[in-house]
């Protein structure tokens, strides 16, 4: 008993309390706002708020767990960890489960009628086995062929969840390739080169790639018509609404009329920032904004402390996942950007998204903790 105890106040004095409250305010306001935007129109009660209660007490088991081993020693893990992201993702091509609210068999129906979107774990598996591939070839991440062959590992994932139908994800895999590129130390005339490239190819992709209903949300944002308003533009319309509905303060918890009439369509999931923008008004944007950038800065911070490059680009891949998420989700409800299916992390409700990026945040936390070399007091074992 002793020395559990003795182990309890070892991992205390050495994880990052900081990052632990920004996770911990940050994922308890959102289960507010869930609770909130499902009060009376989810259909499902209160089960998407327990969901979420549940999937933040597993993930910070999983934190406390994944953090006390160094991220070194289970990136050399890379095959399995690999095959356990690819795998659940294949299956969705045979046996993918699409929810009542999009065409995408991108879930697995697991028992007890909990479904399970593998993307999300993907998005893990592809952070920690490309951030090993750019520590193993070291200083070679400068030459060509490496940087051709971290293409390939970097595009296979964006492909996958290309051809599973959910482009949004796929963006958010580009925006970590690029983010853990750039931190592993790719020459930035590459980024320049590759920038051009898309500018190139984007007309194409417009005309060749994107199918009738992506050209249809990308045409409605710049040239939207009163139909578009009904149609396409239906839901950001009816978001941008209750976001003026709320004003300076919003209109008060579990009364905003368009949030709980059910007049912005799925706004527990996708448009949670525009429930939070009713009845938290102004004042609770903000608030969610400056959470996330704090998580954000947190991470960036424990990446720039590490002792190896590895530690770095795992944090660059945590860092650009949440920060491509919320910069895409906001975005969609400004009406900035097309909705393309991109949760807000940590607000929108969904278990398996919550629980994967507090797997993201067991990486940054073993990071943190492993930052030194030499003698840790978790494991009384010298760090290599």
């Amino acid at each position: 008993m002793r020395i559990l105890l003795h182990r309890i106040a070892d991992y205390i004095r050495e994880c990052d309390k900081l990052l632990y409250i920004l996770c911990f305010v940050t994922t308890g306001f959102g289960c507010v706002a869930v609770l909130s935007t499902t009060y009376r129109n989810s259909g499902n009660s209160a089960r998407d708020f327990y969901m979420q209660l549940f999937s933040m007490l597993l993930g910070t088991v999983a934190v406390i767990i994944i953090s006390n081993f160094n991220y070194k020693s289970f990136c050399r893990f890379w095959p399995l960890v690999a095959t356990v992201g690819i795998v659940p993702v294949i299956l969705t091509f045979f046996i993918g489960y699409a929810p009542g609210n999009t065409d995408d068999k991108a879930w697995l129906l697991l028992p007890g009628g909990i479904s399970f979107q593998p993307a999300e774990l993907l998005k893990i598996c592809f952070i920690i086995t490309f951030a090993y591939h750019c520590y193993h070839i070291g200083d070679k991440v400068k030459k060509f062929p490496h940087i051709m062959l971290l293409c390939i590992h970097g595009g296979l994932p964006v492909i996958l969840i290309h051809f599973q139908g959910d482009d949004g994800t796929a963006l958010v895999f580009a925006v970590m390739f690029i983010g853990m590129m750039f931190a592993a130390g790719v020459p930035v005339r590459y980024f320049i080169i590759a920038l051009s490239a898309v500018a190139v190819a984007a007309p194409f992709v417009y005309l060749f790639v994107m199918n009738d209903d992506q050209q249809a949300r990308v045409n409605a944002l710049f040239f939207g018509t009163e139909t578009d308003y009904l149609n396409t533009l239906y839901q950001q319309w009816r978001g941008r609404v209750g976001m003026a509905n709320g004003g300076l303060f919003g209109t008060g918890l579990f009364n905003g009329p368009l949030v709980q009439s059910n007049s912005i369509p799925e706004v527990w999931n996708d448009f949670i920032f525009t429930g939070i923008g009713e009845e938290m008004g102004l004042v609770g944007c903000i608030t969610v904004i400056a959470l996330l950038a704090a998580i954000c800065i947190r991470i960036l911070r424990i990446g720039f402390m590490a002792n190896s490059k590895l530690g770095l680009v795992l944090c660059a891949g945590v860092f650009t996942m949440i920060f491509a998420q919320t910069v895409i989700n906001i975005g969609m409800c400004l009406w900035l950007l097309p909705v393309i299916g991109v949760t807000l992390p940590l607000f929108s409700a969904g278990g398996t998204s919550l629980l994967c990026t507090y797997l993201g945040f067991a990486i940054v936390m073993s990071v943190y903790i492993h930052r030194d070399s030499g003698i840790t007091y978790l494991r009384d074992e010298t760090v290599l």
